[in-house]
This record gives structure tokens, sequence and C-alpha cells, in this order.
């Protein structure tokens, strides 16, 4: 071997003098998120996501929805009463107390499944009126705010894009509808659909819920899509002078295409915010409907209406009150949380 191949032993090559411990100390923040910055490539939804799951309560309120809705779907699979069910001899028991007649059964070795949260006035399992009750608030809120999202990313979309006279009739639309008293809408279109719709959804699907909930539905399609509307509209003012869409005019694509692959995805922190914060708005609304009479017609419960009917024997059975008060709290405070969470991921201002 050569000896300009030949090299000196490892120890050697090592100049201790030239170490300095400045250069072993630990990374600042900054530096730590100018590293994130450089890092590998990835999407928006996957880096949004990386930073949600180090939200501790945002992740903490995505357990608790999780436990909530696999007990709504297993309890009652579980609970052998039914939300209408009167169990007789049964009434305004406490948690966990049989009756006499149960007790007698016990006796006899039968088994006989416990009333959790005891039994109402009519002697109906109070628990599993509870899960229906957080059943129904929890579909309406999702459907009410699948209905806002929808209605509202269309309709802003196409005012924001489109501009000009179209833009400016489309927002005074907008003024009139937010000046119409939304609480007044849902009284007064129960009224007027009483009598016609009641005919027609007479045994089917629907009329468990009943005409109340029918026109909470109308007015949410109606009147809460416009925040939602704004919103869009906003952000596509801003989007739509951007270079990659005049190239997309330039090609010839069309007008709906180029809202839907150019411009709505960029609008995603937006729809994912509002769309996360519109679910437990929508539940307190139909909750408070509920509790004031305007919610899902009887026997079918729902959290605001097992609320009101305990107000009656607040001194006597108070916890009839607090399962449904507990329950909403859990549920709107969980959904809150996780909205502020996907709001602190996705909002690409909060992120720099």
């Amino acid at each position: 071997m050569s000896d300009n191949l030949k090299r000196a032993p490892f120890s050697a090559q090592i100049d201790l003098s030239k170490f300095n411990m400045k250069d072993f100390t630990k990374a600042t923040e900054e530096e730590k998120k100018q590293q994130d910055v450089m890092g590998e490539s990835t999407t928006f939804f996957k880096d949004g996501m990386r930073r949600l799951r180090k939200n501790p309560l945002a992740m903490g309120s995505i357990v608790v929805l999780v436990l909530i809705v696999l007990i709504i779907l297993l309890a009652p699979k579980i609970v052998p009463y039914g939300y209408a069910d009167i169990v007789k001899g049964s009434s305004n028991l406490a948690p966990f107390e049989y009756s006499k007649a149960e007790l007698a059964k016990i006796d006899k070795g039968e088994k006989v499944f416990p009333h959790i949260f005891g039994t109402d006035s009519l002697g109906r399992d109070y628990f599993i009126r509870v899960v229906y009750g957080a059943r129904v608030s929890l579909g309406v809120g999702i459907f009410a705010s699948l209905l806002v999202l929808i209605i509202g990313m269309l309709y802003g979309s196409i005012s924001g894009y489109l501009g000009g006279k179209v833009d400016m009739v489309m927002m005074r639309i907008v003024d009139i509808i937010y000046s119409l008293p939304d609480m007044l809408m849902i009284i007064l279109l129960a009224v007027v659909l009483n009598e016609t719709l009641t005919p027609i959804i007479a045994g089917t699907v629907l009329a468990k819920l009943g005409v109340n909930m029918i026109a909470l539905f109308i007015v949410f399609g109606l009147l809460y899509w416009v925040g939602m509307a704004r919103l869009i509209r906003g952000q596509i003012l801003s989007i739509k002078q951007n270079e990659y869409v005049l190239a997309a005019k330039c090609i010839g694509t069309s007008t709906p295409r180029i809202i839907r692959k150019h411009i709505l995805p960029n609008c995603l922190s937006v729809i994912i915010i509002t769309t996360a914060l519109q679910i437990p708005s929508a539940i307190f609304t139909e909750s408070y409907l509920s509790f004031v009479g305007l919610g899902v017609s009887a026997p079918m419960p729902s959290l605001g209406s097992l609320a009101n009917e305990a107000r009656s024997g607040l001194q006597t059975y108070p916890s009839r009150l607090i399962f449904p008060a507990m329950a909403i709290c859990l549920i709107v405070l969980a959904l809150n949380l996780l909205g502020d969470g996907l709001r602190d991921a996705f909002d690409p201002k909060l992120s720099r």
C-alpha cells in the first residue's frame, strides 16, 4: 500500500483542542421550529394532525367523545329497557334501587338489570332515556352542522369567486337573513308546519322526531349557514388572486373545477374549524329549544326535555336534572375543546 493511502490511527486524527462545549447545548424552541420547517415535506392535513396530536386537551376531548359515542351505540343493546318502556311499580327509584316486584324476582333467583340512573315518575329507566337524549342531541348537532357546511360552502364559493354585482346581490341577501330572529322563525315554522306536515310524516321515522325538530332543521338550513358563507367568501376573495388560479383560467379550466380543485382545498382550515365549532352550538340550540318545549315530540327524549321535566321535582329528585345537565356540559365542553384544538392545528396564522 502506498504512503499516500495510509491513514493515521483514529485516535491521532482527533484534536481535542478544537472541541467547544457550546456546540453541545440543547436547541432552543426557535431552533426546533426551524428544524420542523426544514423537515420532510408533508400535506396540510398531515401537518395539522401532527400539531393536533400534541394538544393534550384536544386529544382528551377525542377520547371522551369516542366513549360517549360507544355508550350511545352499545347501551341500547345491553340495557333491556326502552326509552318509552314503563316498569310497573318502579316509579321514582333512586340510582341502582330496585322496586318491590324486582326484589321479589331477585329473591326467586331471576336476573334483573339495575336502573343505573334510577327511574322517572312514570317508571321509565332514566339511564336509557339519557342515552337516547344524547343520541338525539348529537344527531341534531352533526346533521345541522353538515347542512350549514354544504349550503354555506356552495353559496360563499359562488359569491366570492364570481364577485362584482353577483357578489353584491348575494351578500345583501345574507344581510337580510342575518336580520331575521331565529327563535321567532322556529316558533312560527313549528306552528305553520304542524298542520301541514303531521299527516305527511305520520307512520314514518320523522314522526318520532316531531314537527318541531323538522322546523329546527329547516331554520338551520335557512338561517345558520350565513356565517359559514361569509368566511368562505372572504377566503376565496384573497385566494382567487393567486397565480395558480390565473394559470388554471388560462388553460381553459371550468369555473366549478377551479373552485373544487384549486380554491376550496385552500379553504380547508376555515371549513374544518367552523364546522367543528358549529356542532356544539347546534347541540346547545336544540337543548334550549327542547327545554322550552319546542324540541322532539314525546315520548322520544332529548337532553333539554329531560332537564325541563326534572324541574318539577328538583328538590325531591335532583339527580334527574344533574344527569342530563352533566351530559350536555360534557358533550358541549368536549366539542368546544376539540374545536379550539382544530383551530390551533389547522389555522396557518396561529402555526407561525
